[in-house]
């Protein structure tokens, strides 16, 4: 007789674990160019990018194709210095 509620509570205990697992998500990015405004000067002169463009680039790293393909965007962010830029920040190239 007392197995049952064993078993009941084992099986309560399971679902909270599954339930648990399954609410991670993904932080959703806001692609916004202006985000990388602390990276212009390192994008457009010889700069060393600073910690906060570094940080703001892999915020962004979803983004880049985006940006990549927008006409406005891509003499910044598709540049030997904006590539300069990411290997220095460790974000890899996109493959748009």
């Amino acid at each position: 007789m007392k197995r049952v509620p064993f078993v009941a509570l084992c099986a309560v205990a399971l679902a909270v674990v599954i339930s648990l697992g399954g609410t991670r998500t993904a932080k959703a990015v806001t692609c916004d160019p202006t985000q990388l405004g602390s990276c212009m000067s390192a994008f457009i002169s010889a700069a060393n990018p600073t910690d906060t463009c570094c940080s703001k680039l892999h915020e962004q790293q979803p983004c880049l194709c985006g940006y990549i393909n927008n006409p406005t965007l891509k003499p910044y962010v598709d540049s030997p210095n904006a590539k300069r830029v990411a290997s220095y920040c460790n974000v890899p190239s996109p493959h748009c």
